[in-house]
């Protein structure tokens, strides 16, 4: 069987799935870069059936998306991902968004683990060692996935409660979920203000239904945020850096 190194898919952005500013969200394109690294990890045979024999899933550890445009509503757009790399640990998986014909308007990084359903640590990729087989030497032009780290203590904070829809098949909050949260932190004025040019995004724990958490948000003059999600110990869930750019 032949394996198909690199995967695209086209999309038409419709009115109902576009933002108050009649472009694409950043949480649909986020939902967009998982379906489509899990389509092409079902189509390499190491996807959801695959791993779950081994009682293992794939969790999403890194995301960054860099954009130049957004889709807008009624614009077609495709979707092309390959796996850059990959060890018994982590995979590494990047995406170009483009239109039909070629012009990229962004790219993504994200670093993909494997978990042990039973214990939810580590899992062991090695029942996946035909990644290394689908591997492409393709340069992705942003820069890669950063360290991130703790927002300073005079940072804005806000509290919420995860709830029924931020749960996902796993029982536990969706990764688009806390970008949701994150980016409800900030005033539809700005958001018509300010677009987000470059999000990295640093899953750290898991939470669950019912859990209470922190949003804490530090803003810097350019153009330029740092946030956190914590639990009720303190401890992150997640983190963030976001990158603005002022709407022409």
């Amino acid at each position: 069987m032949s394996l198909i190194k690199e995967f695209s898919r086209d999309f038409h952005l419709t009115g109902g799935e576009t933002g108050p500013e009649g472009e694409m969200p950043v949480t649909l394109l986020a939902e967009r870069v998982i379906e489509m690294a899990t389509n092409h990890a079902d189509l390499l045979g190491v996807g959801y059936e695959a791993m779950i024999r081994e009682n293992q899933a794939w969790v999403l550890s890194r995301l960054s998306m860099e954009m130049t445009r957004y889709p807008a509503v009624n614009d077609d757009y495709r979707l092309t991902t390959w796996v850059s790399s990959f060890n018994r640990r982590f995979s590494e998986r990047d995406f170009e968004i483009s239109t039909l014909d070629g012009v990229p308007l962004g790219y993504a990084r994200t670093i993909w683990a494997a978990i042990d359903l039973s214990s939810r640590g580590v899992g062991e990729l090695g029942i996946v060692t035909r990644l290394g087989d689908v591997v492409v030497d393709r340069p992705c032009p942003i820069a890669p996935v950063p360290r991130l780290g703790a927002v300073s203590d005079d940072c804005k904070r806000s509290d919420y409660r995860f709830t029924y829809r931020d749960i996902d098949f796993n029982r536990h909050v969706n990764s688009v979920a806390y970008i949701r949260l994150l980016l409800n932190a900030w005033t539809l004025e700005y958001h018509d203000r300010y677009r987000v040019k470059r999000i990295d995004t640093a899953y750290i724990h898991e939470a669950r239904y019912g859990d209470s958490v922190s949003l804490r948000v530090d803003d810097d003059s350019d153009c330029r945020s740092k946030a956190e999600i914590c639990g009720a110990d303190g401890h992150p869930l997640t983190r963030f850096a976001i990158e603005w750019s002022p709407r022409k």
